[in-house]
């Protein structure tokens, strides 16, 4: 996560001029007349021999004797940190714990540059897309948002064949975008491991690895992460959460990616849906345990540590299969998590009253920015599926009703966002509203610039 700077107290001393009023720390041209001129004329040499008294002194030639020519690099170094702050930690593949998949199954959503205003306004850092639209692409740029892009399914095995169609794909979706736009991962297909098809899941190896590759080739692989998600179907068990284990006919595909993720230091990404779980067993699975209410919740019988939510169990039964593979300190992250507002008549858990309450206690608990019983350590991060309702997906009706916001960009869920609005004079108001807070947030910090850089002065002097 980002650059921080650290403000020391300053140490006090008995030889130590007094300060006449807070106003001292104030820049020249900020001080009261009369007191710029008291300061200038009475107290001015009582000041210099006080200052005198506890400047060690040196000869001519020496460190010590000729202190003043190092105030103009102080003051170039203080100027450098203000006009150009530390970017080094700038991209990150999670900033913070909330993301959000931006999904576009759909014939009715917001123009992607009112999406990212959408994002700025909701303040979620981290989206997902589920490939690599250049009108996302674009809008994106110099947003601050962390974007994460999509190689799809179909375009795996030609990838994972040929070393040069990987360069290709990162010359044309990369390249021309990064790093205007925060592009923060490459997630190389989606629910491959699981699946149907034998022949992607042999490719997938090769595809991360070219993309990797490629990415190296063009010195980015150490800001831009490369990976690939995961279904619950990779799973042989995952209860209680120290049974977790992967399933054995997958580990000789998973072993290589685990080994390839451990080296680049790539956390397991898998899509957790207490919402699924749920559904499916009815009967047995306490709602509540569902959806993060307060409930008795279960006990693990070998680690004896005690679960209140399904949502973390899963996580749990991952780390556990993950140790029991021999990863025992790979990062797990969630791809996908979320909870249906609406859906057909046989799936009567998707309601708006569910939704909302899965959503806003995740949501709370992410922000607590704490790990899960079994790794306590480990911040859990997760992105949040879906953005929006996406009215052209296929399958059940819950499919299209994952949203936090309907397709025009109003609320679905009531979480605390806003949404945009459709009339026109809303959104000028919200651009000049925007413009205002932007030049507020520059003058403050030129102000306070200037002001620290002439208390520094001040007291140097």
């Amino acid at each position: 996560m980002p650059c921080t700077s650290s403000k020391v107290a300053p140490r006090t001393s008995s030889n130590a001029r007094p300060l006449h009023g807070h106003s001292l720390l104030l820049p020249f041209f900020l001080r009261p007349r009369a007191q710029l001129a008291s300061t200038s004329s009475s107290s001015s040499a009582a000041r210099r021999k006080k200052i005198m008294a506890v400047i060690p002194r040196g000869r001519p030639g020496t460190s010590l004797g000729h202190r003043r020519p190092t105030l103009p690099l102080l003051l170039f170094c203080c100027l450098l940190l203000a006009f150009f702050p530390c970017r080094a930690s700038a991209f990150h593949s999670f900033v913070g714990t909330y993301g959000v998949n931006y999904g576009q199954i759909a014939d009715n959503l917001r123009t992607p540059p009112e999406v990212v205003r959408l994002l700025q306004m909701a303040k979620i850092k981290n989206v997902r897309i589920f490939d690599s639209n250049h009108n996302i692409l674009d809008a994106f740029r110099n947003s601050g948002l962390n974007l994460a892009i999509a190689i799809p399914n179909g375009l795996v095995k030609d990838i994972s064949a040929n070393p040069a169609k990987a360069m290709d794909w990162v010359n044309e979706n990369v390249q021309p975008y990064y790093p205007s736009t925060r592009i923060s991962a490459i997630i190389v297909g989606n629910e491959i491991l699981g699946g149907a098809d034998s022949g992607l899941a042999e490719a997938l190896i090769g595809a991360v690895v070219n993309v990797h590759d490629a990415l190296r080739a063009l010195r980015l692989s150490r800001t831009i992460e490369v990976n690939t998600p995961h279904s619950e179907a990779v799973f042989g068990s995952s209860y209680p959460p120290s049974n977790g284990t992967f399933r054995p006919d997958l580990m000789v595909y998973l072993k290589p990616l685990l080994d390839f993720f451990s080296k680049t230091g790539a956390p397991f990404y898998v899509n957790a849906y207490p919402f699924l779980a749920y559904m499916s067993d009815p009967e047995h699975i306490d709602v509540k345990y569902a959806l993060m209410e307060p409930n008795a919740g279960i006990l693990d019988p070998k680690t004896n540590l005690h679960y209140d939510n399904m949502f973390e169990a899963q996580l749990d039964a991952t780390y556990s299969a993950l140790e029991l593979a021999g990863y025992p300190d790979m990062e797990v992250r969630v791809s996908e998590t979320g909870w249906a507002s609406e859906g057909d008549a046989s799936e009567t858990a998707a309601t708006l009253e569910n939704a909302r309450t899965y959503n806003f206690n995740l949501r709370k608990r992410l922000f607590l920015r704490k790990g899960t019983p079994y790794r306590p350590k480990r911040v859990v991060k997760a992105f949040i599926f879906a953005l929006f309702n996406e009215d052209q997906k296929t399958g059940p009706g819950s499919e299209r009703h994952f949203g936090l916001f309907k397709p025009d960009g109003s609320v679905s869920l009531d979480l605390g966002f806003k949404g945009l609005t459709s009339s026109s004079s809303s959104l000028h108001t919200d651009r000049r509203a925007a413009a205002k807070g932007w030049i507020f947030s520059a003058a403050a910090a030129l102000l306070w610039s200037c002001s620290s850089t002439f208390v520094f002065l001040a007291l140097a002097a």
